[in-house]
């Protein structure tokens, strides 16, 4: 996959200072706060720092938590995973694979088949939503 490397002063024209905060200083959005969180429209989830795919509608679920939760992403190559021990705590950091931009983190407690919840910023989003089928001529 083809990095996307940026400076700083790059991703500060690039996002908002709320996307910066989050995506580039690792920050998060306060819960049910996001525009994302309750969406149920069939489509992706792209990384709203540089349009990389990351989660699928199909794999969102509702965790309760206040942000998007996701089984697993679109593909494993989409995501990294980074230990987190800030505040006091370990935990799994989730970053975009393109753009190393911050995205949220993943916990060992989420519904089958992965049993896993990535808990996402819904600022670190964009979402697409799926064309509908044509209908036949």
């Amino acid at each position: 996959m083809d990095q996307l490397n940026l400076s700083e002063t790059e991703w500060k024209k690039r996002l908002t200072p709320a996307q910066y905060h989050v995506l580039r200083e690792a920050g998060t959005e306060r819960a049910y706060a996001g525009a994302l969180t309750d969406n149920k429209a069939d489509g992706t989830y792209r990384c709203a720092a540089c349009g990389l795919d990351l989660f699928d509608s199909a794999d969102k679920f509702d965790s309760g938590s206040g942000w998007p939760s996701f089984t697993r992403p679109i593909a494993a190559e989409a995501v990294s995973d980074h230990t987190d021990t800030s505040h006091g705590m370990i935990r799994t950091e989730t970053r975009c694979a393109r753009c190393d931009s911050h995205q949220g983190h993943v916990f060992p407690d989420g519904p089958p088949p992965t049993g896993l919840r990535y808990c996402i910023n819904s600022i670190a989003l964009e979402f697409r939503a799926r064309a509908a089928p044509r209908a036949p001529d």
